[in-house]
């Protein structure tokens, strides 16, 4: 008589409900979801507290007048006004003012006309909306307060098809997600982290190639194709390619350093802190301490001040952010190839296979069962 067969799928007698969800969440997947729930929680509360209260605090600004007591007056005005939003300096006229605008070195200028009662507020909208909105507003009621009138002039206008100024921005953010989901991927097809020197080398060059081509149509789109970004293309290229491989690189390093948790790093590094303090929305002045003193040192900050730059600055003031970049970049590849040498001969296990990093990677198992086969034969 047959005896009917276990379904192999099936537990032992007794298998309960707890016990099966032991075996379909293991304790690695639980804490894995925990961390993405605290990344969650980190990236709601790193783009609310950024952008819920914008105000400006120490936008510089320069101020002319044909008197230079006048010019000095005003200045010490701007500057006791509650709160601090300006940080006013004199300069000798308006041609060094309209200057230091282009120079990116203020970001707007108070030229005072003693003999009449209407001053001129110059803007550069092309550094970004709100901030020149926001100097409209303060000079303005600055302006009233001292029984004048203002009449505003954009020195540095956005273009037509670039109206917020936020094209560089979301141009950036493109590229920072391709660099680090090129990164990924890289990782994810052969362990999360690299097993030699030479597979490092190989990824960096990889991501290099990646990077070369991602820049180029990126800055071609967000030019010709859609007009939404003048300015030089090569230079936006450079840029973009810059943008691309030092996010990529700085992802490498941090799978290297912590396996597939490092992916979740590199989103907390460029997504939630790096995005929000880029200076897109808002700009530096009008962000809340802690973003605006880590914007410019991250590779979304450093890369919209850059592209703006080349669009509406003709590169003006681009020079320290693509040193920050590069920096990223020397430093990413760096670790990337520290953490194959220092793992020398150790493969990791594929991400996502459920083994811990340490573990061989699924094709050596696959090598080591066709030697077996070969020498030993069947059972």
């Amino acid at each position: 008589m047959t005896q009917p067969t276990q379904n192999p799928e099936a537990g032992p007698e007794g298998h309960g409900f707890l016990a099966e969800v032991k075996d379909a969440v293991t304790l690695r997947a639980a804490l894995l979801v925990l961390g993405v729930l605290a990344l969650q929680l980190a990236f709601v509360t790193s783009y609310i507290g950024a952008f819920h209260h914008p105000k400006p605090h120490e936008v510089p600004l320069a101020v002319a007048a044909p008197v230079a007591g006048v010019a000095e007056q005003t200045a010490r005005q701007l500057a006791e006004l509650p709160g601090k939003p300006l940080d006013p300096s004199t300069v000798a006229d308006e041609a060094e003012a309209t200057h230091r605008i282009r120079e990116r070195e203020v970001d707007g200028a108070l030229i005072v006309d003693p003999a009449g009662k209407t001053d001129r507020l110059l803007v550069a909208s092309g550094g970004g909306a709100s901030l020149s909105q926001a100097l409209e507003e303060v000079v303005g009621r600055a302006e009233v307060a001292r029984g004048r009138a203002v009449r505003v002039v954009d020195v540095a206008p956005a273009d037509r098809g670039d109206s917020r100024g936020l094209s560089s921005f979301y141009l950036v953010v493109g590229w920072c997600v391709g660099g680090y989901l090129c990164a990924a991927i890289l990782a994810i097809s052969a362990g999360a982290r690299p097993a030699n020197s030479a597979r490092a080398v190989v990824r960096l060059g990889a991501l290099l190639l990646y990077a070369l081509v991602a820049g180029l149509l990126g800055a071609i789109i967000a030019g010709p194709v859609l007009g939404a970004l003048p300015g030089s293309l090569p230079a936006l290229w450079g840029l973009g390619t810059l943008v691309v491989f030092a996010v990529g690189a700085v992802t490498l390093a941090l799978q290297g350093l912590a396996g597939v948790v490092g992916i979740g790093l590199a989103i907390l590094l460029i997504v939630v802190f790096g995005n929000p303090s880029a200076g897109g929305a808002y700009a530096y002045p009008l962000l809340p301490p802690f973003w605006s003193a880590i914007g410019p040192a991250l590779p979304p900050g450093a890369g919209t001040y850059a592209a703006r730059s080349i669009a509406y600055f003709r590169g003006n003031g681009a020079g320290g952010p693509m040193l920050v970049l590069a920096a990223w970049a020397v430093v990413g590849a760096a670790v990337t190839l520290a953490c194959a040498v220092f793992r020398r001969g150790r493969p990791g296990a594929a991400v996502g296979s459920g083994l811990p990093d340490d573990a061989p990677s699924v094709p050596r198992f696959a090598a080591e069962g066709a030697e077996g086969g070969e020498g030993g034969g069947s059972r």
